[in-house]
């Protein structure tokens, strides 16, 4: 759990979970929730991510899967000073931004490979090389929409984070 800091009187918190790998234990993949398949298959798009732009030190093993990430237990750390919190608002807006660069950056790549999609639902005769083209652009359009609902995810919980700094760079009051 991250907790961002006060927001109306209330400490406003999220459920986060860190996942490392044995072979470079200072990558750390943050994702919301708790440890479960579905946040460790969000860590493994991250690890994916990062191996695509070429910013993991190691080769992963053939076969590496969600299940060997290795989930980062924190010692408890004084995570209700303001400061921390201003620290993770930060950082939940800056993964936002990230995310909103990537959408947009993809958006009409894969609204272009979706129209040609109902051509598989239509009478219209298709070529062997439409096909391999829409098959190869189905990648496009899966990142796109894990993208799009990771930065969908991303944007809910900027909107409290804004909060938080909003409180933060507030004048006091005389």
């Amino acid at each position: 759990m991250i907790c961002l800091g006060l927001v109306n009187q209330q400490l406003f918190c999220l459920d986060m979970v860190q996942y490392t790998l044995a072979q470079s234990p200072e990558i750390i993949l943050t994702v919301p929730g708790k440890d479960s398949a579905k946040a460790r298959e969000k860590a493994m798009d991250q690890l994916m991510e990062l191996m695509e732009a070429g910013n993991l030190p190691t080769e992963l093993e053939e076969g590496f899967g969600a299940q060997q990430l290795i989930e980062v237990k924190e010692a408890s750390i004084d995570t209700g000073s303001a400061e921390d919190a201003i620290t993770q608002a930060v950082q939940v807006l800056s993964n936002l931004a990230t995310l909103k660069l990537k959408v947009q950056d993809s958006r009409a790549e894969a609204l272009e490979i979706r129209k040609a999609v109902d051509v598989l639902f239509s009478d219209q005769s298709v070529t062997e090389e439409e096909i391999t083209r829409l098959k190869e652009g189905f990648k496009v359009l899966k990142n796109f929409a894990q993208a799009n609902m990771r930065y969908q995810e991303a944007r809910t919980k900027a909107e409290q984070a804004r909060q938080v700094l909003d409180q933060a760079l507030k004048s006091p009051e005389k």
